[in-house]
Order: C-alpha cells, then structure tokens, then sequence
C-alpha cells in the first residue's frame, strides 16, 4: 500500500490582476506617497535631528518659496519633460534607447556650430538678432539627432544587435566628441565656451524661457496625439506586444523601427536645439546634465503616456530641488536629501507591483495525496 504524502501549498501567489479603474489606482498611488513620507520623517528624525515637518516644508519652499523658483521649477520640468519625449515611443515600441543622453547633447553640438561658426555671417544685422539662422540651427540640431538614434536603430533591424548597449556607448561618443570641439575651438584654453544669447531665441516679453517652455507644451501634445490617434503609433504599440504579431498582419516591423527611432532622434534634436539655443546659449558636456537617463524613469513611470509624463516629471523635479533646498536649509549632509529622494521614488516605483498584480492567501495549504 503506498504511502500518503502531504503535499504543503506555498501561503499565497502572485496573480496579475485586472486593469484597476482610475479611482483605486489613484488610492494606491496615494498610499504610497503617504508610506513614502512616513518612512521618510523616520529616517529623518534618526539622521538629522531635524523636525520632518519642517524638513518637509523647507522641500516645498525649495520648488514654490518665490517666483524665480517657481519659474526654474517649469524650466526644468519642460526640459526633463522634452528629453523623456525622446525615449518614449522607442520604449512603447518595447526598444530600449539609453541614448538620450548622447542624441540630445550631439544635436546640441550642432546646434552651437551653427551659433558659432554661422553667427557672425549675420554681423551686417546690427544689433538685431539674426533670426533667419534659427531655422538652420534646428535643422542642423533635428539631422544630428536622428543620426544618431538611426544607427542603432539600423543595426537592431538589420542585424538584430542589441540596442541597449549600442545606445549606451552612442552617449560616450558624443561626449567625447563635446569635449574635443572645445578643445579644439576654445582659444582660452579653459574648455569653457562662452554664450552666445545674440543667436538665442528671442525673448517674449520679460521672460526669457517662456517660448522654450510653449515649445515643449506643444511637441507633448502632439507626440499623445501620434502614438495615440495615429496609424503609424499603432504599429508602435503592435512591434511593442508581438514582434511575430505585427509580422503576421503585414506590418513592416524593420521599417517601423527604423522610424520610430528617426522620430525619437527628431525630437531629441528639438531638445538640443532649446538646451543651447534657447536656454543656456552654449555647451558643455555635462549640458544635458543627466536627464537622458532620469528620462527613462520618466517614460517608465507614466507607461509611455506623455501626457501623464508632465505629472511624474513634476515629481522628480520637485523631489531634487527640495532635496537640494533641505541640504542648504539645514546644513545637513546632501546624501540625506538624496536618501529622501530616493525612499519616495521606491515606494511610488513599488507601488506600480500592486496596480499590476495581486497576492493571493491559500486557505488550504495542506493537501494529502
């Protein structure tokens, strides 16, 4: 007679979950900030000493303290907001570009020749801006960015290379590139361009980002309007599903990627071309200062909504420059600010498991067999 054997079912499973309506998604997401924040005044009452009510308005004051705050608070934002545009519909695509960092900062690049060996062509204006080199500087900056997300965008349809890496070491490249044109270029020596804002864009009113600003408000849109409304953001979203999908109902799928990364390229020129020719007038390699990779936070967080992006962009420029107005406030080491930063960003990124899955107990643990 065989013997009996208890089988012990593990105490619960993880089951994905149905979309959840809008409301508790947003309740989840609210718990987590509330978690967020209470882990947070924890590690601050441990750390620093510091009161977390106070610590907490010092990080809103950081972002909202004073009109010039504020206005840095939308520059950053528009300008995360327009590199994360960047990555967004290769992400969709379910193609990884790391590359933001090095097709925004290369399109940059061009976007600064142009100021600096077309510029003065235009002496013969006075003191009025040569506007006519605007186009040709966003040109120049839009061809330099869809260079460089085209190539491993090639090489992945062609030869099916691995893009993350190509994308990466694409960054370096153009850094690198960055920094031998100012070497070669900066009669100082000191590798420090000087600005040019006479070739910038033009001012409206007293508020000299404002236009970069609409500019950014205006690609958000109609980047939505393309991967949502449009035939071509369909196929996006198919190639992203089932590569053998797309396939089987005649979509092109070499043709799509090839594309989408030349509209990711366009859009990153577009970013380049505000970052030196609207806003610092000027380049360096540290001119992208990072956002091609907190980009991908960005897109991630927002499931490739660009609309949603303007919320989550928002976050993370808040949190940074709270972080950074709590070091100063408080005269406290700066990792504490970023250890903040970084609890809120684990619970909101850990949350997202909870609106995709759900846990569920088993009753019955013990089976006899």
């Amino acid at each position: 007679m065989a013997r009996e054997k208890k089988v012990h079912n593990p105490l619960f499973h993880v089951v994905k979950r149905e979309p959840l309506p809008f409301l508790p998604a947003l309740g989840i997401r609210a718990a987590a900030v509330v978690a967020a924040l209470i882990v947070s005044a924890l590690v601050i009452t441990v750390l620093s000493q510091q009161n977390p009510l106070e610590v907490y308005k010092s990080m809103f004051e950081g972002s909202f303290g004073s009109s010039v705050r504020i206005w840095n608070l939308a520059l950053n934002l528009a300008m995360l907001l327009c590199v994360s545009l960047v990555v967004t519909p290769a992400f969709k695509m379910k193609f990884w570009n790391i590359g933001a960092e090095g097709q925004v900062l290369i399109s940059g690049l061009a976007t600064v020749a142009c100021m600096f060996f077309l510029g003065d062509q235009f002496a013969f204006l006075g003191d009025k801006k040569p506007y006519v080199l605007i186009p040709i500087m966003l040109g120049a900056s839009i061809l330099a960015g869809i260079l460089w997300a085209v190539l491993p965008a090639i090489a992945k349809a062609l030869w099916n290379t691995n893009e993350t890496l190509f994308t990466l070491m694409m960054n370096y490249i153009a850094i690198q590139l960055v920094a031998y044109f100012l070497k070669k270029y900066v009669k100082s020596g000191s590798g420090v361009l000087e600005p040019m804002p006479q070739h910038g864009l033009p001012v409206i009113g007293d508020m000299d980002y404002l236009l970069s600003i609409l500019i950014v408000l205006a690609l958000t849109v109609i980047v939505y309007v393309y991967l949502k409304h449009s035939k071509q953001g369909y196929e996006i979203s198919v190639v992203g599903e089932s590569v053998n999908t797309a396939k089987y109902i005649g979509i092109n799928v070499k043709k799509v990627i090839i594309r989408t990364l030349a509209i990711s390229g366009a859009i990153a020129g577009v970013a380049g071309f505000l970052l030196v020719g609207g806003i610092n007038h000027t380049i360096s390699t540290t001119t992208v200062g990072g956002r091609g990779f907190t980009a991908i936070m960005v897109s991630w967080l927002a499931k490739f909504n660009p609309l949603t992006m303007i919320i989550t962009s928002f976050l993370i420029v808040f949190m940074e420059r709270g972080a950074e107005q709590i070091s100063s406030d408080f005269n406290v080491d700066p990792s504490i600010s970023d250890i903040l930063t970084g609890i809120i960003l684990f619970f909101i990124i850990g949350c997202e498991f909870f609106l995709q899955y759900k846990i569920v107990f088993n009753k019955n643990r013990k089976e006899e067999v």
